[in-house]
């Protein structure tokens, strides 16, 4: 599986007020490390967003499970690691954890459905389903 890294550290604002990393902050942290895995392989959400397009495509999250591990604290330096756990019509499950070093702090899964502009699920484009397939693969 193609495993994605992102570097994130823990600010003022990702904490509550004992300094430990705010529960909500976890899911902007998994959110930008899908962003930045599907960046990487080519596909730019911004891109294909424009909702007045019929052709638009948007990515809708449908369910986000996540594990709470351990904490994590201000000033802390994370990994993010995304990788694609399956991959079926119009629909894709990422598999993420976010670690301090070796430390597990949370694991996420992720599933993600293609929308085109009315709302409705629709299926990846070809050349785009290629490239999530590639990275599933890659295991």
């Amino acid at each position: 599986m193609t495993v994605h890294r992102l570097a994130v550290r823990v600010y003022f604002e990702d904490t509550d007020a004992g300094g430990i990393l705010y529960h909500g902050s976890h899911m902007r942290f998994f959110e930008r490390g899908r962003t930045e895995f599907l960046r990487d392989l080519g596909i730019s959400q911004s891109a294909t967003a424009d909702r007045t397009n019929p052709d638009a495509l948007l990515f809708v999250v449908r369910r986000f499970a996540i594990e709470y591990k351990k904490p994590g604290f201000l000033d802390d330096l994370l990994t993010v690691e995304t990788a694609i756990a399956s991959i079926s019509g119009p629909r894709f499950t990422v598999a993420q954890r976010l670690l301090r070093g070796d430390d597990l702090i949370a694991a996420a899964e992720v599933e993600v459905v293609a929308t085109g502009g009315n709302g409705r699920p629709r299926r990846l484009p070809p050349a785009m389903a290629a490239l999530i397939e590639d990275a599933h693969r890659n295991s």
